[in-house]
Formats: C-alpha cells, structure tokens, sequence
C-alpha cells in the first residue's frame, strides 16, 4: 500500500543541486542521444578540471546560496594555511581568469538555452499553424461533400 502524502522530509546534501542544475544545462544543450554515458563523461571531466584547478563547483555553488539564503559563507576569513603560505601574484592570477570564463560561459550556456527554447516554441506554432490549417481544410471538404 502506498501512501500519497508523507512527512518524511529529506535533506539535499549542499551542492548536489548545483551539479545537477550544471549537467543539466549541458544535456539541454549537447542533446546527447545516450544520457547516462553523456552523465559519466560529465563528471569524469567536472572531476578532472576540479583537480586541475582546485575549483569546486559544487563548494563555489553552496557558498553562492548561503551568501543568498544567509550571507554568512563570505563573512568568513581565510583559513589559516592560506594565512600562514604568502600567495605570489602569479598564482592568483589563473584562478581570476578561471572566474571570468566561468562567468563568460555561464552567459553563454544561458543565451544558448534561451536560444533553443525560443526555437523550440517557434517549431511547436509553426506545428499548431500546420495542424489548424489542416483541420480548416477538413472542415471545408466536409461542407463541400
């Protein structure tokens, strides 16, 4: 027997939702035929460039909701390793770039969203168009007979 309403209530661990709002804005816009083989590339790269470049998508993301929701993730200062090494110029800069193409690219994935949607509706009237002139010419055969 099934119960269609419950208070069982569970928790999304921080950060799931980021990764699964980020692989699906790439299925949106890759359309890829297999979708689990096209999910295991994602993550194995989303794995790769996380341990190239120490970003975190998922960190970066729960930051961003706290920063919404509570605005206590940024009031917090630098761990004390971060404190203790002086980072050189030079190291900050990649991670700049990073935030930058990051940014640039999130414009793009959403214009590229937007894009297909705005198409897709184009095709669904133009299909409506197409149905409705079909049944007009139905109707008029019908009257002629």
């Amino acid at each position: 027997m099934s119960v269609p309403f419950s208070n069982t209530h569970y928790r999304i661990p921080q950060g799931f939702g980021n990764l699964l709002e980020g692989l699906t804005r790439e299925i949106l816009r890759e359309q890829p035929d297999n979708i689990p083989s096209f999910a295991a590339a994602y993550f194995e790269n989303l794995l790769e460039n996380r341990e190239k470049t120490n970003f975190d998508p998922a960190e970066w993301g729960t930051k961003v909701d706290d920063r919404f929701y509570n605005n206590h993730a940024f009031k917090e200062q630098e761990p004390p390793e971060k404190e203790k090494s002086q980072t050189s110029v030079e190291e900050e800069t990649p991670v700049q770039a990073l935030e930058s193409s990051e940014e640039d690219k999130e414009k793009e994935e959403n214009a590229a969203v937007k894009i297909q949607a705005v198409f897709r509706g184009h095709l669904a009237r133009e299909e409506m168009k197409k149905m409705k002139t079909d049944d007009l010419q139905k109707e008029e055969t019908q009257e002629n007979n």
